[in-house]
């Protein structure tokens, strides 16, 4: 196998740790990912050597999984994690095996994995290891497990969200007994914490392929285990017919939230246990919807969303209404934004204090700078003092 740059520069660490008479392999995603020529991510490393070793031969070293055999490895500029083969014992918690046994050979190793297409491993000269038929499997779009999907399933019932997630971002088909394993176990998807759902579930609504991944979605009836959705299933009924990736879960909330207004982003943040970044996210993208439904794209929309929303924003707009957003309609809007933010009004509270010295200060203030950013951003009114505070003389009732 031909290998690329970012392989080519990751294979100096290989190198290193076979002087020290130990193995070292490419293993899992990146694997695959580079059989698929799909951008790579995070290179992942697995050896013979233990951890103290691997700290002792490279200076950089971040003991991040120590007790599971991981260690990051700093070289270049870059960020490997290194993982001594091993076993693993039971997983009483479902999520971490409760020990680890480090073995010799890759063989092992790669018996522990979740699915065929990412129990690969590559030597730096690109001759690769496949011991399930994984490349099989990649040729021909098949999401498997590593022997028994049951007991896959059950060691962590995480990997059903990936399964499905992989679904969606390859656009690969579940194999049948995967299918039946995935089915069987998904009541253990209760058991998950939340923040590792929502990562799983973010990726998944991000996949190229997101509408196969929604046909195994549904087929496998996951929404019986999760919040909110096990109260609601016909939000997921309700999803447009031709979904569009989304690059946020807080787009993802606010898609479900205008599909079921019943429940409120602060509910699925709550009960998803989303950060608050996730749920302002979700709200703004909401505010824009509805203000889009009444009034189409202004540049209150553009003013009001971060540019990294902007392509969510469109996706959501042509799922919902069947209009054409474009991102680059956003930025030109934004490019002609006379401002940026509230900051940028040349004036503040104080200045309108002195202006009108006989009004109590309260919250006529607020009422009126946001009346006064609306009227800038729309373009009725100049960012200019002189100019505001003419216009605030004559328009102050409206906003008491």
């Amino acid at each position: 196998m031909l290998l690329t740059k970012q392989f080519q520069e990751a294979s100096d660490v290989l190198e290193q740790i076979e002087r020290y008479g130990y193995d070292a392999y490419f293993v899992g995603g990146c694997v695959r990912d580079l059989l698929l020529r799909r951008k790579i991510g995070d290179i992942d490393i697995a050896t013979s050597a233990p951890p103290d070793v691997i700290q002792q031969i490279f200076s950089k070293v971040i003991p991040v999984g120590l007790e599971h055999g991981t260690v990051i490895v700093r070289h270049n500029h870059q960020s490997y994690e290194v993982t001594t083969f091993r076993v693993d014992d039971d997983y009483s918690d479902q999520r971490h095996p409760d020990s680890v046994q480090f073995v010799q050979t890759i063989d092992q190793d790669l018996k522990r994995r979740d699915f065929t297409i990412n129990a690969l491993a590559m030597d730096r000269s690109g001759n690769i290891i496949d011991l399930f038929n994984g490349q099989e499997d990649i040729r021909n779009g098949i999401i498997r497990t590593v022997g028994n999907g049951y007991e896959r399933f059950m060691e962590d019932p995480l990997r059903i969200i990936r399964a499905l997630r992989f679904s969606s971002q390859l656009g690969f088909s579940l194999e049948e007994d995967t299918l039946d394993a995935m089915r069987a176990v998904s009541n253990e998807i209760e058991t998950i914490a939340m923040e590792r759902i929502v990562q799983e579930t973010a990726k998944f609504f991000a996949g190229s392929y997101v509408n196969t991944g929604m046909y195994y979605f549904k087929m496998v009836n996951i929404v019986k285990h999760l919040p909110i959705l096990q109260e609601h299933p016909h939000i997921i009924k309700r999803l447009p017919r031709e979904l569009i990736p989304l690059t946020s879960f807080g787009a993802v909330m606010a898609l479900l939230h205008f599909n079921e207004p019943g429940v409120t982003i602060q509910e699925w943040a709550g009960q998803w246990r989303c950060s608050n970044k996730i749920k302002y996210e979700a709200e703004a993208l909401n505010e824009a919807l509805v203000h889009y439904q009444h009034n189409g794209l202004d540049r209150c929309i553009v003013y009001r969303l971060y540019a990294d929303c902007y392509s969510d924003f469109a996706a959501l707009v042509k799922m919902l209404f069947d209009d054409t957003v474009t991102r680059d309609m956003m930025k030109q809007i934004n490019h002609s934004l006379p401002i940026q933010s509230k900051k940028d009004i040349v004036i503040n509270g104080m200045d309108l204090r002195r202006a009108f010295p006989d009004k109590t200060a309260g919250p006529w203030i607020g009422k009126a700078l946001n009346e006064i950013e609306k009227q800038v951003v729309l373009g009725h009114l100049s960012n200019d003092k002189n100019a505001l505070k003419e216009w605030i003389k004559w328009n102050l009732h409206e906003t008491d």
